[in-house]
This record gives structure tokens, sequence and C-alpha cells, in this order.
């Protein structure tokens, strides 16, 4: 079959004749109909994230079951399905705790390098990414890997729910949890913004304020479910939430993958806020925030500040996000107590 190859960084992908293997127990052979280029991809190939190479990149994909392997229940040969590059295994702590998205089993989920679905005549090892490699006429992935779709749906449209979609509207969704009347703003309006935006709505969100500097994107998320638009050209964007709000949003949805919108949505919360970090930050870099900001008399944000990384399974449409939904709680919201206790945490 024919691959699209990332030979090295900064470089074009390659297209190479490539052999997959044949689907041994659990795993399901596909024929890739549609692979979209998210910007995921984009960050591998240019670098900003490590992986090993050469590799098969493509993640965000539908396709068509061509043959099963051993002891597969869920799909059968024309099944059409969508992947999810957060297989499971369904076994371990996590996943039987209901964060499968955590799963910790490195046989089913395996580790950049490990796989050795994908051969070539060369001597050197070609990776398989993320334990899919879309970009290839076909891909062995394990079962729970995929979802089941109904053959009326368009594959083209299928293939963004496996990503994009899922990214936007689980973080809001799954994992912040997103409550009817709370306020909510969206830093970025990309196609994970938009879902992060249209999940918000859904979820019955009072106030949806969008954030980005292209008119014709913030048009778009009106339509969308955003009540309000902010461009930070016109000012300081901190400022501008923070007017629109009365002091600030229950939750505030990063979705460009930089340090200083990161930031900035940490600083949008009101008191008791959350803020959901969506983007990819290019790996190594650090975001700062004031350690003031975490005592009880500043802002009235409650002692306590709990790295969470949360989800369900894909199968139900639940995988919080492409990037794990890192998820930074500053305290309860602001109708709840304040928790007594001033001791950092890990959820």
């Amino acid at each position: 079959m024919k691959a699209a190859v990332l030979h090295e960084v900064n470089k074009p992908l390659a297209i190479e004749d490539v052999s997959v293997q044949k689907p041994g127990p659990r795993e399901v052979l596909i024929r890739t109909s549609v692979a979209g280029l998210c910007h995921s991809d984009l960050h591998f190939m240019e670098g900003l994230y490590p992986h090993p190479l050469p590799a098969v990149l493509g993640h965000e994909s539908a396709g068509v079951v061509e043959q099963v392997g051993a002891d597969v229940t869920y799909v059968k040969p024309g099944d059409h399905v969508v992947t999810c590059l957060s297989v499971f295994c369904g076994t371990c702590d996590n996943c039987t705790t209901g964060r499968p998205v955590l799963c910790t089993d490195t046989t089913e989920k395996m580790l950049p390098g490990a796989s050795n679905r994908l051969s070539w005549a060369r001597s050197e090892k070609l990776n398989q990414f993320l334990n899919l490699s879309s970009f290839a006429e076909q891909m062995l992935v394990h079962e729970n890997a995929i979802v089941k779709i109904r053959k009326d749906m368009p594959l083209d449209l299928a293939a963004l729910i496996g990503c994009g979609v899922i990214t936007g509207y689980g973080a809001v969704v799954n994992t912040a949890k997103v409550a009817p009347g709370e306020t909510v703003v969206v830093i970025g309006c990309g196609g994970v913004g938009m879902a992060a935006i249209n999940g918000a709505q859904i979820a019955g969100a009072g106030r949806v304020i969008a954030v980005d500097t292209n008119p014709a994107k913030l048009q778009l998320a009106t339509k969308l479910g955003a009540t309000d638009i902010v461009d930070p050209r016109n000012g300081d964007v901190v400022q501008q939430v923070r007017d629109l709000t009365n002091g600030g949003v229950h939750h505030s949805f990063e979705v460009l993958g930089r340090k200083e919108t990161a930031e900035q949505a940490f600083a949008m919360l009101a008191p008791g806020g959350t803020a959901t970090i969506v983007g990819m930050i290019p790996f190594g870099q650090k975001i700062e925030l004031h350690g003031f900001d975490f005592l009880p008399n500043a802002r009235s944000r409650a002692p306590r500040w709990a790295p969470t990384i949360s989800g369900s399974t894909c199968r139900d449409w639940s995988s919080s996000t492409c990037a794990g939904g890192c998820t930074w709680k500053t305290g309860f919201r602001p109708s709840s107590n304040y928790p007594r206790s001033t001791k950092a945490s890990r959820q």
C-alpha cells in the first residue's frame, strides 16, 4: 500500500510503498477512506513534539473494516468506523474506574516506537503513530481504537468526529463538565474551538464568549453558539472578558496551544473558576502563574490546584481531548463552599 512517511521534521512527507501486518487477536484492518490533517500532526511534523522517525502520521480518520483478527466481536468486515487515538484495554485500574482515556496497559496502548504493525523494504523501522497511522491506504488497529458508525454517515464528516469534534465537545462536557447557566470563554476558533463553543451551547452555558483575531471565524462562532465575541486586537483580551462578565468566567478553554493564551485562560477566571488547556503547548515550554493567585485573599480563589486529566471511552463518544484534556481546577464553583484544606491535590 501507499503511505505518507515523515522521515525528518520540517521536511515534506514522502509517499512510500509500505506493508501492514495481517490482523492479530483483537486487531482490525481498515481501508482508510478519509484522513484529516489535524494540527497535532503538524506539531510532530514541525518537531514541536518528539516521536520516533520515520513514521506514518495521521489519526483523525474514518474508513471501512476489511478484515478482523481472532476474538474481535465489536465489528465485522464492511462496517464503517471512526478511529480514536485513546485506545484502551478495558481491564486496568483506570479503565475499570471509568477513566479509559488514561489506560496504563502498554500492550494495547502501545508507547511510541513499540508497534511493529508497519514495515517496508528499508532496514530502519517504520513507526506507527498513536497506534493508528491514517496517512496510509490501510490501518491496522486494536478494536478498542475504533467506533462503529451508521453507513449513511458521510465518512468525510465522520473523520472529523474522531479528533476535532470530540476534542472540543468532550473538553466542555466531559472534562470540565460545564453546567447549565455557567459562563464560558473559548480562546481560539479553529475546528476544535468551534466544537467547544457548540458543546458549551449544548451543555446549556448561559454565556459563551468566543476569542479570536479572525473576524470570519468570530462570526461563524456566533452561529454555533457564541453569545459574545472578543477580538484581542481591540485591547487587553483578559480585561475585555472580565468586563463582559463582571469579573470573570466559570470556565475558560484554551484551544491554541500557546503559552500566553494558556496564561490568559487562567487570568480570565472568576473566583473558583476552571481553566481547561486543550491546545498542545510545545513540548518543554512552561506556563507561568502567579502563586499569589492561589491564596484565598487573592481574587477569592480557593487555595487548591488540582491538575486532572479525565475522560471516558471513545466508544461512548466521550473521550475528552486530543491532548488529554488537562484541566486546572482553581477550586469549587462560586456557589460551593471553599475547601478547608490548603493542601494541593492531584485527581
